[in-house]
């Protein structure tokens, strides 16, 4: 009987409507939640099969889910470790249980923002429970071949092994001019000292002296030097490195490096222009220029002049704070000035982000209709930027809610109209009897 079809319709109705105001009132009520997607309900048609003369209505299904692909805007924040992802992707984490677990036993979850602070322990959590993961960096801040389209090779992001470090020196780079007039016939033959200061492997700091000695003899060559280095850090009478240096005053080339030949202890690659020897903490490498080329030592009509000494390496530091790059890089900040790479952040993303399973405190878990996951260093591929200092305010629009609430209210109370409706005509057909 068609009436009652239209009974079952309205009630399908008032049931389709309720789960509507049940999504309204989840995103009215996360409107301030950092990170929160918000929810919708998409309603489709049933379909009876009809016959000519009568119709039966069929009613009406709702479908929710989540609009996870939506980014809500940036806000910026005092946190450096509050971080966002500016454009596609999430970032990868973990709950309490998967910290100390293996990869393959870990929950593995994604959420579009958080913030993160150390425990206890040192690891980076938010306040609801959820850890950071992370590729973790080697001495050297690379990260090296890893798999990327899974998540075997994270691992919970800790900062508390990083309170102190020291960067030991192992180049540096000598941008001197040595006097022309020093190395003529006749000269005084002092030589010239230059101490640059380095750090050892623990974060001390030492003096690497190089003693340039011009030959003035009458019956040598002209324009050539001797050069000693020592390691202050060893025995100051013994040499770590000894090499010879001759410039050109060819027209054109004037003052640049003709030849350098390394002595014992040192090997010297005209292509790099670098000078290799030993310290007392290990191999150290040494910029003195190029042949023909007017970058490193020269030797022109000017004072003794070291214009741009520079080396790599750095004192003992105390944790300052923790920065992260657009690329993902999380870094340390010593007191020293020293930075260094720790972990590298990806950013993974999925064929169908609106696939995901939405979990507690905004994460999302891989499911069989988002795809598998494939990690992206961030600001490559469809994967947006890391953005420390900002969370991601949540894509709810009030204004669109209360819209939306309007809306469901009239077709809710429309609905109850067709019941009352259709009790009526039912009343009105057992009254027939009467």
């Amino acid at each position: 009987m068609t009436i009652s079809s239209s009974l079952n319709a309205g009630v399908m109705g008032l049931s389709v409507n309720a789960t509507r105001l049940a999504t309204i009132s989840d995103n009215i009520a996360n409107s301030a939640t950092y990170g929160y997607k918000r929810s919708d309900v998409d309603f489709s048609s049933m379909v009876i099969n009809q016959r000519p003369s009568v119709y039966s209505a069929g009613g009406v299904r709702a479908t929710s889910y989540k609009n996870i692909s939506d980014a809500g805007s940036l806000i910026s924040t005092g946190n450096s470790t509050d971080i966002s992802v500016n454009g596609g992707g999430m970032i990868p984490v973990t709950n309490t249980f998967g910290v100390d677990q293996s990869a393959t036993e870990r929950d593995f979850m994604l959420v579009p923002t958080g913030s993160f602070s150390a425990d206890e322990r040192g690891n980076l959590r938010t306040l609801s429970g959820l850890f950071l993961l992370g590729w973790p960096a080697d001495t050297n801040g690379e990260i090296g071949n890893i798999s990327r389209d899974n998540s075997s090779a994270l691992v919970p992001v800790n900062i508390d092994v990083s309170q102190f470090t020291a960067s030991p020196t192992r180049s540096m780079s000598l941008g001197i001019n040595l006097p022309a007039e020093a190395s003529l016939a006749g000269a005084s033959g002092d030589p010239f000292s230059l101490p640059v200061e380095y750090f050892d492997n623990l974060g001390r700091g030492q003096t690497l002296t190089y003693t340039f000695t011009p030959n003035v003899s009458a019956a040598g060559p002209r324009n050539q030097w001797s050069v000693e280095v020592i390691d202050g850090a060893g025995d100051p009478l013994t040499p770590v490195a000894t090499f010879d240096i001759s410039f050109n005053d060819t027209a054109g080339s004037g003052g640049s490096i003709d030849t350098i030949t390394p002595g014992a202890g040192a090997t010297y690659d005209p292509v790099t222009g670098e000078l290799s020897f030993a310290v007392v903490s290990g191999p150290m490498t040494s910029f003195l220029g190029r042949p023909n080329s007017s970058s490193g030592i020269t030797q022109l009509a000017a004072p003794f002049s070291p214009y741009n000494v520079t080396k790599d390496g750095a004192p003992i530091g105390d944790l300052q704070s923790v920065d992260i790059t657009e690329q993902g890089f999380l870094q340390a900040v010593y007191n020293s000035g020293f930075r260094r790479t720790l972990y590298q952040i990806p950013v993974a993303d999925v064929p169908n982000m609106n696939g995901l399973d939405a979990l507690n405190d905004q994460a999302f878990a891989i499911s069989s209709s988002s795809g598998d996951v494939y990690l992206w260093d961030a600001g490559t591929g469809p994967a947006g930027d890391l953005t420390g200092y900002a969370l991601m305010e949540s894509t709810t629009d009030i204004a669109s809610e209360l819209t939306s609430l309007i809306e469901t209210q009239r077709a809710y109370s429309s609905n109850a109209k067709i019941i009352q409706t259709v009790d009526e005509m039912l009343q009105e057909t057992t009254n027939i009897k009467r």
